[in-house]
């Protein structure tokens, strides 16, 4: 089941772009603003809307740690801002001073990708806000744009109709010069990478005007080659499909599209999961939460819906919908749960003949932790006390469990999945505790431990800025 939570109708023109961090969604429009809101209640933050762009402003990207938004205008610019204060951190002119379409982030942080209406790109240096190279196609507009999941190449996708797949030196990779007809419009990499002795694949998404949603893989052979292949082309949109995009474990593939639609699919198994019908225009913007079982979609009708997806079953059975409740309940403190999340908490305790009492008395996360044994048995009607000692266990331990919840991913290194304290990144461009991962390249004969490739240099470089991050976050909590 898909619900609508809200609607947010603060901008004046098109909805160009809708983004989540793990707290915050940022919207941006042809009105020339970007809107910032919490994500827990979609209130608008104080320092909101932003207002330095001279043009309307097409596209918005979080870092991954959520400290900065980067947006890109019509006014030739990408601004970098602060999301603790609203302020201007940085503004970098395009080369050319063309009309900039699309800005991507990479996952570590280090780099950031311009792409403008000339078809000419810049790759951008991004703790120093330094332009690195420039490159790009002629006779065309770049319009999508997304980086690999280990930060090394970036895909791009024009008006011509082409996806091209860079490197970090802007070096060509490979082509699939007729992708869709007429243009495409956005393209997405899946967070996940599979790898084996002789290859690594990554998979991708794009959408266009030829009105097709496709699914790529990309395979990285061990002797340097790639290669390209179409692995689903889905017709379930009837025009023109605006924007694409995978949730944050790849499990779910969603699109919008000129009919006024978005539809939402298993990315593996491509079954339809969901067709939601509410925009007036066409849907151009769509993001999912990392952190919650949400969607937000943004529409030229000048609004951005917000929509929580839930699993369909009802009475025992206790299943979650792939890639949603269960990842995202996971990474919330357990005051923020839902009364959704408290009933697939249940069901995973075991005690989930108390599902509909807790139902009927809307017992959502915060509710959960204020239980007492009064309260259990005066207002809940628990009579056993074998059952009202056992839920009081698990609760407690849930309160014992949040002390140390709540951290952002990116935080942890991904070797020992400990909060960083001196973190570096490695020639693969993931970023790590340094203790560790100078102690996997001393035993493990110099490989990546998210790619298992080897690593072209054991050079580790200090990451300040995630350090300042981490620094940051620890002091707010």
């Amino acid at each position: 089941m898909a619900s609508l939570i809200c609607t947010l109708r603060d901008h004046q023109d098109d909805v160009n772009w809708c983004a989540f961090s793990s707290k915050l969604l940022a919207t941006c429009s042809g009105d020339k603003t970007i809107r910032i809101y919490k994500s827990h209640d979609f209130s608008e933050l104080p320092f909101s809307p932003l207002t330095g762009h001279g043009y309307s402003v097409h596209c918005c990207c979080f870092s991954p740690c959520g400290q900065f938004l980067t947006s890109c205008s019509t006014d030739a610019t990408v601004v970098v801002w602060s999301m603790v204060s609203g302020d201007i951190e940085a503004v970098l002119e395009h080369p050319g001073r063309s009309p900039v379409r699309i800005c991507a982030l990479s996952p570590n942080s280090v780099h950031l990708v311009s792409g403008a209406s000339d078809g000419t790109l810049a790759l951008w240096d991004f703790p120093s806000k330094r332009l690195s190279r420039t490159g790009g196609v002629s006779d065309t507009t770049m319009v999508a744009c997304s980086f690999s999941p280990c930060s090394q190449m970036f895909m791009t996708g024009s008006t011509y109709g082409d996806l091209r797949l860079w490197d970090l030196d802007l070096n060509h990779l490979l082509a699939e010069k007729n992708a869709h007809d007429l243009g495409v419009s956005c393209c997405s990499f899946a967070p996940s990478i599979l790898s084996g002795s002789q290859v690594v694949q990554f998979r991708v998404a794009s959408c266009g005007q030829d009105c097709q949603l496709k699914i790529w893989c990309i395979n990285k052979f061990s002797s340097g080659g790639f290669k390209m292949v179409l692995l689903h082309s889905l017709s379930g949109q009837t025009a023109p499909v605006l924007c694409c995009a995978f949730s944050s474990d790849g499990k779910l593939l969603m699109s919008g599209s000129v009919d006024k639609s978005v539809k939402v699919y298993d990315a593996n198994t491509v079954a339809l999961l969901y067709t939601l019908n509410h925009h007036e225009r066409y849907v151009t913007a769509c993001a999912f939460s990392p952190t919650s079982p949400l969607i937000a979609t943004g529409s030229m009708d000048k609004t951005v819906n917000i929509w929580r997806l839930e699993d369909g079953c009802s009475g025992q059975c206790g299943k979650s919908l792939p890639g949603t409740a269960t990842v995202g309940r996971s990474k919330l403190l357990v005051a923020d749960w839902s009364e959704a999340d408290v009933s697939e908490w249940l069901f995973e305790e075991g005690l989930e003949g108390l599902v509909e009492k807790f139902k009927a008395n809307n017992i959502d996360g915060t509710e959960l932790l204020s239980l007492t044994k009064e309260t259990l048995a005066s207002e809940l009607g628990i009579e056993s006390v074998g059952l009202r000692s056992k839920l009081l266990r698990k609760v407690e331990e849930l309160k014992s469990d949040s002390v140390c919840s709540g951290i952002p991913d990116e935080f942890l290194c991904p070797i020992t999945r400990e909060l960083m304290r001196d973190p570096v990144i490695a020639a693969d461009g993931y970023s790590y505790e340094r203790e560790a991962i100078e102690s996997w390249i001393n035993t493990k004969n110099r490989s990546s431990p998210m790619t298992n490739l080897p690593l072209l240099t054991t050079l580790l470089t200090p990451n300040h800025t995630l350090k300042m991050a981490i620094s940051r976050w620890k002091t707010s909590q």
